[in-house]
């Protein structure tokens, strides 16, 4: 699956990675295999996985052959953005 970055997303990575250690990798692994995918806004959709006491979040749009990934984020209010399984996955 083809990862396109976006110049924010880039940026937004950089910074979690100087803040809490959130590599590139990490967030092409979680958009290529995420514990979980939800609705966002619009069209597109928010990859999400646990780490630490938290979540990583990667609002992406499906482009062909892939996705492209608009931002990154890691909160720590998994009870707001976590939804039971019969929300998720809408991809």
């Amino acid at each position: 699956m083809k990862i396109v970055w976006t110049r924010h997303s880039k940026e937004r990575q950089g910074e979690w990675q100087k803040k809490v250690g959130i590599t590139r990798q990490e967030v092409e692994d979680l958009l290529r295999n995420p514990e979980q995918v939800v609705p966002g806004d619009l069209e597109a959709f928010v990859a999400q996985t646990r780490r630490g006491n938290g979540l990583l979040r990667a609002p992406f749009i499906e482009i062909e052959g892939g996705r492209k990934v608009l931002t990154v984020y890691w909160t720590s209010k998994v009870g707001k953005y976590w939804r039971e399984e019969q929300d998720a996955n809408p991809v």
